[in-house]
């Protein structure tokens, strides 16, 4: 049974009956003391709670002092946070539409051996929240990279990821070694994703998951799916559903990983017994690591290079997308060529197959190739924006350390 699986859908037990002696015993007490608490309202609060009449007498004169110097038109910037940061995750959007929940109950339950009327209990504890469908409608991934590189180049995320790879460098060379993935490299996705950490969302997965697969016609299919997936993800790891929370699409973690990439190539990577991408760092860095190599990374070889045009460059010619499906010979032909040959692409041969990378640039194009690992960051999210994103980012973590360990 589905209750079993999801101990929060329990219900308590009802409450007993007091007996009638003891009703009118708590009655006359009642009685007896509200003398004294009449006499206690009218004395100073102290509390942190005060009484309402008194809290709204203090905004009423708080308000006429803000008023007299000219500042009640416009509220501060602090109290605007505040207001922000109390709404920000807010669900104004009411009920899940019952006809998508029932008929997604129902086929969950006909394949997985659940109860349908235990999945609609669940569906109940939930409503559909507009801020979702607001924010899925204007990713990140829509900006020009001008505007995109400024979001996550900046020398504060670079000092975090600098310590974010000195702090668990055990772990890094560990994945490294395992899968050929380097550590800057991990380390740059988890700062792209969460800030290393610091914003792994404050949504309820159940929630983003559910307003996403019933009210997101879109891609309703993706979400119905992952929604099943984490409900079964949930049982296998003895979660509450309620509880889990991450971002806006429903992923976790540090490395915000969709249900599907959790079951399939989260890794227990500290060695106790659990996969925790929420609250184990090493677990995140593994995981990480495996979904990358699972994705075709290849170790040791580039991820991405500028491009150049020659003077009869032929771009309607060229493939744009990010898989890389033309050698550099191909590309040389084109008029299209690397700008330079850093040391990851003096051993590349001309066989080796890249994308090419068309991006808006603040005066300009950017031309970028992207190899086969360039790709393989894509399969975490599928935009280009993001993998060059990601690309720079590691270069610079790793620039940096390698100038903090000079003597």
């Amino acid at each position: 049974m589905m209750i079993n699986a999801f101990p929060s859908l329990a219900r308590p037990p009802p409450t007993r009956r007091l007996p009638t002696l003891l009703l009118a015993w708590g009655l006359g007490c009642a009685l007896a003391i509200l003398p004294t608490l009449a006499a206690f309202a009218m004395e100073p609060a102290t509390a942190p709670a005060k009484a309402a009449k008194v809290k709204v007498h203090s905004q009423a004169k708080a308000k006429a002092k803000a008023k007299a110097r000219g500042k009640a038109k416009s509220p501060g910037k602090a109290a605007k946070a505040h207001a922000a940061a109390r709404h920000a995750h807010a669900s104004p959007g009411g009920a899940l539409d019952p006809a998508a929940v029932r008929a997604f109950s129902e086929e969950v339950a006909r394949r997985h051996g659940l109860d349908a009327g235990d999945l609609e209990r669940l569906f109940a504890q939930v409503q559909r929240n507009d801020r979702i469908l607001a924010l899925i409608s204007r990713p990140a991934e829509g900006k020009p990279w001008y505007v995109y590189r400024r979001i996550f180049l900046t020398p504060e995320r670079i000092r975090a990821g600098r310590q974010f790879l000195a702090a668990h460098g055990e772990a890094m060379r560990r994945a490294e070694a395992e899968y050929g993935v380097p550590g800057a490299v991990i380390a740059a996705i988890i700062g792209v994703e969460t800030f290393f950490g610091r914003n792994m969302g404050q949504f309820g997965v159940l929630e983003a998951l559910a307003t996403l697969a019933f009210h997101y016609p879109k891609r309703a299919e993706f979400f119905r799916k992952e929604l099943e997936r984490f409900l079964l993800l949930a049982r296998a790891e003895g979660w509450a559903p309620l509880t889990p929370k991450g971002s806006y699409t429903g992923a976790m973690g540090y490395g915000q990983f969709m249900p599907s990439s959790y079951e399939n190539f989260a890794v227990d990577f500290d060695g106790d017994g659990r996969r925790d991408l929420r609250g184990s760092i090493p677990d995140a860095i593994g995981s990480v690591a495996n979904y990358l190599r699972r994705h075709g990374w290849e170790p040791g070889q580039p991820v991405a290079a500028a491009a150049q045009l020659g003077p009869r460059a032929n771009l309607a010619a060229v493939p744009h997308g990010l898989e890389p499906s033309w050698t550099l010979g191909q590309l040389r032909e084109a008029g299209v060529e690397a700008a330079s040959t850093g040391p990851d692409l003096a051993t590349t041969a001309t066989t080796a197959r890249a994308a090419f990378v068309d991006l808006e640039d603040e005066d300009g194009r950017a031309y970028w190739l992207g190899f086969q690992n360039f790709y393989a960051i894509t399969r975490y999210n599928h935009s280009a924006l993001y993998a060059l994103a990601v690309w720079q980012l590691a270069n610079e973590i790793r620039s940096a350390s390698a100038v903090a360990e000079r003597p």
